[in-house]
């Protein structure tokens, strides 16, 4: 029997080829793990799809690195579904079924929290690019799937060039719901902040800037991150962001950027399996531990 498994994907499983990128994700791995140790609980790391774990061997699971499961969306559905019945899971399989979908930052802004300004549009939808420009009177925007990652599928496009991007749009939408979003022209200077909260609580954060002629800060198309020291006003956005949540996740990751008006606004919340860069501050991971722990025994007790 097991108190908790790491979820991960199969290419993370005892990998025979590493580098930079792989070492980097297996550590993360570790530094919880070592972590879950310390406190006395037994550990396995495991490949989501893993047909031949029994999954009732285990009290929880927790998602870490299931970095696949947006190309594999349905199978991934019908797994947690089947799944969640077996195993409790950190976060909760509610919270990963309301943040799975980015029609979350709907929610988050009728609460209050200030979004990037975004039309939601669902799949089949009958619109063009030119109609949406017209509509909202913006210069540039950025087109992506509702269910994605890593950048998936997204685009930068603007009122000139739109129709290069007209073909593509309308083979997505034909697929996936998306989302029109004005493009932040601050993303270009200042970045996207990723800020890490254990327990509702700010642990440490990080600055990603895109590289030079690119706009898409993640290392997967050549972003660069470095550690970063949030002011008290971006601690207390991220803090609002967790407020404003219908659920109370155990970690969470906000991302923000500055608007056209140079205000804090909520790009992303991060509930399934963000990285939360915990080799930037290993303290972190044991915060994590002491909160599964603690969970453990809010059950037993």
């Amino acid at each position: 029997m097991f108190d908790v498994v790491i979820l991960t994907e199969k290419k993370y499983i005892n990998p025979k080829v590493k580098d930079w990128y792989i070492d980097q994700v297996l550590l993360e791995d570790k530094l919880l793990q070592k972590e879950l140790e310390k406190k006395g609980m037994k550990v396995c790391k495991r490949d989501w799809t893993d047909t031949n774990f029994d999954w009732k061997s285990s009290k929880y699971a927790i998602f870490r690195t299931t970095w696949d499961y947006f190309e594999r969306f349905d199978e991934f559905l019908l797994w947690m579904k089947e799944t969640k019945h077996k195993i409790k899971f950190i976060n909760s399989y509610e919270i990963i079924n309301w943040n799975i979908d980015k029609y979350y930052l709907k929610d988050l802004s009728k609460n209050g929290i200030n979004i990037v300004p975004t039309l939601f549009l669902k799949k089949g939808k009958k619109v063009s690019l030119k109609q949406l420009f017209t509509k909202t009177k913006w210069k540039e925007a950025v087109i992506k799937p509702t269910i994605s990652g890593a950048a998936r599928n997204t685009y930068h496009i603007t009122e000139n060039n739109f129709s290069d991007f007209e073909d593509i749009f309308q083979q997505i939408i034909n697929e996936e719901s998306m989302l029109f979003q004005q493009f932040m022209k601050n993303i270009l200077t200042q970045g996207e902040i990723s800020l890490i909260m254990i327990g509702g609580k700010y642990t440490h954060a990080v600055k990603k800037t895109a590289k030079k002629g690119d706009f898409r800060v993640q290392d997967d198309h050549g972003g660069k991150v470095e550690i970063y020291n949030a002011t008290q006003s971006e601690i207390k956005f991220a803090e609002d962001c967790i407020e404003k949540c219908p659920f109370s996740p155990i970690y969470a990751r906000v991302d923000i950027l500055y608007n056209n008006e140079s205000n804090p606004s909520l790009i992303e919340l991060e509930l399934i399996e963000p990285e939360l860069w915990f080799r930037n501050n290993p303290k972190s991971a044991e915060l994590l531990a002491d909160e599964i722990f603690n969970l453990s025994l809010q059950i037993k007790g």
